[in-house]
């Protein structure tokens, strides 16, 4: 069960060490284009297509339709990457259980973007956790977990590509324990583990990605690269009339200079710098409203009087 690219990775490796995936549970189709009348199969499903695997896609999860034509199938256990929340009926199903691939280090980064989030608040370590589905979302026992190494100058697209590939990799070692333990194999309750300074990963939005330059240059460094390249932090460029324009920023670097008031705006030699609380950040990566991602210093050859604007 799952939707995004992330979660083919894992299923691409079921399928190749020759495990028998009985169908496919994933996300109906998408409207896509000016007039929704394109539908667009997720990832999940492209892959399972091609493989010939059965596809099932129910609009609602506790369908009774869906529910018979899923028992039909007589799955001795379920895997979950990327999907949504499940009801009972349908994870307690199988004799073996459900299991879930996230990619964080549980109980650390419950919800559904733990990946931007790690990266936002700077973390330095990551990774992904297998665990047995129950009532609470990513709540349940903690069957296995491998750490990820987050680089000080990586994005949550590298991030992502990393624990897309451990994900599928301890999705086949988490198997193998099962199949070993009849189903019931060696599990730490997440309480036991549990500190008082739980984070959390909630859905992102896009007034979630507005860069506060309040903050410190280090945090807005992090928040920059934890939305890099999708779906991106962004800011409002106020031109000296007061026009405001919506200025993504994919790429900054400290630089370690003292700045003057947050949101003030500097050309520094051939660098664009926006001042945070301490300091200035040079931006390197950015995209206008309605124009093409690129590198500042291309930004800064069509601007003119960029001193005279400002970031709020």
């Amino acid at each position: 069960m799952g939707t995004p690219e992330f979660a083919v990775e894992t299923l691409q490796a079921l399928v190749e060490n020759g495990y028998q995936v009985v169908a496919v549970v994933t996300q109906p189709d998408k409207p896509v284009g000016r007039h929704g009348s394109v539908l667009q199969p997720s990832a999940v499903k492209q892959y399972a297509v091609e493989q010939g695997l059965p596809v099932l896609q129910p609009e609602k999860m506790k369908d009774p339709a869906f529910v018979e034509q899923l028992r039909s199938y007589e799955a001795n256990l379920q895997v979950v990457v990327a999907f949504r929340m499940l009801p009972e009926v349908v994870w307690a199903m199988p004799a073996y259980g459900t299991f879930n691939v996230h990619a964080a280090l549980l109980p650390q980064y419950r919800g559904a973007a733990p990946i931007n989030w790690a990266v936002i608040n700077g973390e330095t370590e990551t990774g992904v956790t297998t665990f047995f589905l129950d009532h609470d979302i990513d709540t349940g026992r903690i069957i296995m977990k491998k750490p990820f190494a987050i680089p000080d100058d990586a994005d949550v697209e590298y991030v992502y590509d990393g624990l897309m590939h451990l994900g599928a990799q301890l999705c086949l070692e988490t198997l193998e324990a099962i199949i070993a333990a009849d189903g019931h194999p060696e599990t730490i309750a997440q309480e036991e583990i549990a500190d008082s300074q739980l984070k959390t990963a909630p859905k992102i939005f896009k007034e979630t990605c507005e860069i506060d330059w309040t903050k410190t240059a280090k945090q807005v460094y992090d928040f920059v690269r934890g939305l890099s390249p999708m779906p991106g932090a962004w800011t409002t460029l106020v031109a000296p009339d007061g026009h405001e324009t919506v200025l993504k920023i994919y790429k900054t670097r400290k630089t370690g200079r003292q700045g003057q008031g947050s949101g003030a705006l500097s050309i520094q030699g051939k660098a664009l710098c926006i001042a945070a609380q301490d300091e200035w950040l040079e931006v390197v990566e950015l995209q206008l409203a309605g124009k093409k991602r690129m590198l500042a210093h291309d930004f800064l050859n069509g601007m003119k009087n960029l001193e005279l604007y400002r970031v709020k």
